[in-house]
């Protein structure tokens, strides 16, 4: 919402499921608002029939919708601007490229990221050195979430695409954008509260290791009372982007109506890697390794009668 406000632009129509979102109101009081899909989209052919036309569908909704939500956006007339990740799986932006041409419309997506000045500037560096120099990164991201988590959709592989998909896929976006193509990946854990594996890319050997439980973050970041851990390093030297992320949804927006942004192909490399870890079965700790990934495994929160994935297989506490 505020990037709409921030580039001039107006919110006509809101849905959401949940009625608590009274921050609406600080940025457009006199949107629509709609708590059942079903008004939502008559609304919106109402507006239509009156001459009202609809430009952009914005779809941050739970990632196993996206795909039904930027359907629907195109095939009112609008373009979508769609929340991190696009969709689940590949064969999702396939069918999706079909109803691009079909349309005319186009669907763009926020790899904020890409517009980092940090990352801008490394990438930059990446693209002058030699040909065939290899990079060693260290990836580890941190953020601690709590029960609601689990009995959340985000506690849904089948909904959520798992902690890879969910917390992790900018990451992988923004590697493959740096320094190429995957020629491996390997998964080392996966777990309800944790992943970790290696990639290896044209230009990088990637440890990665991303997590949820808070028990996992280093002891001196909880000493600050700190609940997230975020470091990326390059051949050993840490790259300091936590800084620069105000604008950025901004700045994605303003390139989306400039007639730029990132669209499907931009997207496609990293839902194909977070597909890849969620199938995939891990190995153990064989091979090159991110040194997090030996920290012992916690238990699964269950809740009685409360069914939950856990490295793909479905799993019931009876209580």
């Amino acid at each position: 919402m505020k990037a709409i406000k921030d580039t001039g632009h107006q919110l006509v129509a809101a849905y959401d499921r949940n009625d608590s979102v009274g921050i609406i109101d600080s940025y457009f009081p006199q949107a629509d608002f709609f708590t059942e899909f079903e008004r939502f989209d008559r609304h919106l052919e109402k507006l239509k029939r009156a001459g009202k036309n609809i430009d952009y569908v914005v779809v941050c909704s739970p990632n196993y919708l996206h795909d039904a939500h930027i359907r629907f956006g195109l095939r009112i007339g609008a373009d979508v601007i769609c929340e991190k990740p696009l969709v689940l799986n590949p064969w999702n932006v396939d069918a999706l490229k079909e109803i691009e041409a079909e349309t005319g419309k186009h669907i763009y997506t926020i790899l904020q990221l890409r517009l980092h000045p940090a990352l801008l500037a490394l990438r930059e560096k990446i693209r002058n050195e030699p040909a065939g120099k290899i990079h060693d990164i260290n990836l580890t991201y941190i953020t601690s979430r709590g029960k609601w988590y689990y009995t959340s959709w985000k506690g849904d592989l089948s909904k959520s695409g798992g902690i890879a998909t969910n917390i992790g896929i900018h990451f992988y976006d923004m590697l493959t954008w740096l320094f190429g193509n995957v020629r491996e990946n390997t998964v080392h854990i996966h777990t309800h509260d944790r992943a970790s594996g290696y990639l290896e890319l044209d230009r990088a050997q990637v440890r990665w290791f991303l997590s949820i439980n808070y028990d996992t973050l280093p002891e001196e970041v909880k000493a600050k009372g700190q609940r997230t851990h975020r470091s990326i390093t390059v051949d050993g030297e840490e790259i300091e982007f936590s800084g620069g992320f105000t604008d950025l949804h901004t700045r994605s927006y303003e390139d989306i109506l400039a007639g730029n942004g990132f669209g499907l192909a931009d997207a496609t490399t990293a839902i194909r890697i977070v597909h890849d870890i969620r199938k995939a079965r891990p190995v153990g700790l064989h091979g090159t390794w991110h040194e997090l990934a030996a920290l012992p495994l916690a238990e699964h929160p269950f809740r009685q009668g409360r069914c939950l994935r856990d490295e793909g297989r479905m799993m019931r506490d009876e209580g």
